[in-house]
């Protein structure tokens, strides 16, 4: 699923047109982007949490060239999955088999 049809499916679920939905939608992950540029974590109960995570300097190998790449400190966003979500995944793919 892609932003375009996330938008086009949230528009027909709400009555809101594409245009609306769509500032809508960037405007939160504009806000989200935001806070985890502040370092801060997002939460968004049964959905998951967006946060930042320090990963040290380290050598890497390039998998196409072999050649050994330096990689420098960085801050690397994740995002953690709710046990909620998770249950919900996991239900509706058992029922499937």
């Amino acid at each position: 699923m892609t932003k375009a049809d996330i938008i086009k499916e949230v528009a027909a679920m709400t009555g809101l047109t594409r245009q609306e939905t769509e500032a809508a939608f960037e405007g939160i992950l504009e806000s989200i982007g935001n806070a985890l540029k502040r370092n801060e974590r997002v939460e968004i109960r049964g959905f998951g949490n967006f946060s930042v995570r320090f990963r040290k300097a380290r050598e890497a190998r390039n998998p196409a060239t072999k050649k050994i790449v330096k990689l420098e400190d960085r801050n690397v966003p994740v995002f953690k999955v709710s046990k909620i979500l998770q249950d919900k995944v996991n239900k509706s793919l058992l029922r499937g088999f």
